[in-house]
């Protein structure tokens, strides 16, 4: 069997009663867990791909640190647009950080390399885009150079690259340049979140997949600069497959499939 990680993103929590176009990122996101968790006991990682809430209130983290607190398999955080550095770090003062205080981390598996960057730029023009500053940049070069024959995976909250939607290609990683010119020397796979939308395709040679929030969607919508536009399609996860030179990005909708794990509810096609 490969190995399994599954991923999470955009869990955008907010307090007990407080909702977004109306759904609870609370019960979403334990929904997200329960079906994640509970297909796929045996992962080796659970990565959280930023914006774990959407104020970056204490009050927010500390649901999020108790929600994960019985995590049966290790969790990997990283940080995006709405969350803040500060509260993120009092929450979980042992995620491990860079000397400069970036929440960027490697996960040596046996043939794949699991590199996490911080985007969060506090200071980001437009606002809500993220940036990699020379210090993350060296940080990342050194972890690239020291893959010894693993196929780099690299996690970033903000897409390097435009995806169509104007609104969020407005706020993307402002040097997206920077990060796919070193991703593509490194034959890397990059994975995002920040769009709340599954999409996955080839730039600058690049190989990328984007996965879907745990809480609100975006709409496929090619003329909109708002965006902040969302809709109440089902919650996902994601699962990677890891096979010797090579990764399969799976997206699973939470309530729209049957459970898979014995079989015994699927039913074939007439």
């Amino acid at each position: 069997m490969p190995d399994k990680i599954l991923v999470l993103t955009d869990l955008h929590l907010r307090g007990v009663g407080e909702t977004i176009i109306g759904l609870d990122p609370i019960a979403r996101l334990q929904d997200a867990l329960d079906a994640a968790l509970g297909e796929h006991p045996d992962a080796k990682v659970l990565i959280l791909m930023g914006d774990l809430t959407h104020s970056g209130r204490a009050a927010e983290y500390e649901i999020l640190r108790d929600m994960l607190r019985d995590c049966p398999i290790p969790v990997t955080y990283m940080i995006g647009n709405h969350d803040l550095r500060g509260p993120f770090r009092a929450a979980f003062p042992d995620v491990p950080v860079t000397p400069l205080g970036h929440v960027q981390q490697i996960i040596d598996l046996p043939d794949h390399r699991i590199i996490t960057l911080d985007t969060h730029q506090a200071d980001a023009v437009p606002t809500h885009s993220g940036l990699l500053c020379a210090h993350r940049l060296a940080w990342l070069d050194a972890a690239l150079a020291g893959a010894d024959g693993r196929l780099p995976l690299v996690f970033a909250h903000h897409p390097p690259h435009a995806v169509g939607l104007p609104g969020m290609d407005e706020i993307a990683l402002v040097n997206g340049a920077d990060l796919l010119d070193r991703l593509a020397r490194a034959n890397a796979h990059l994975f995002c979140g920040h769009v709340h939308r599954t999409i996955s395709g080839q730039a600058e040679g690049v190989p990328f997949t984007m996965f879907k929030s745990t809480c609100h969607q975006a709409p496929l919508d090619l003329l909109a600069v708002d965006s902040t536009l969302s809709n109440a399609e089902p919650a996902a996860y994601g699962l990677l497959l890891l096979h010797k030179g090579g990764v399969i990005a799976h997206s699973e909708d939470i309530g729209l499939n049957l459970p898979s794990g014995s079989g015994s509810d699927a039913l074939p096609v007439d």
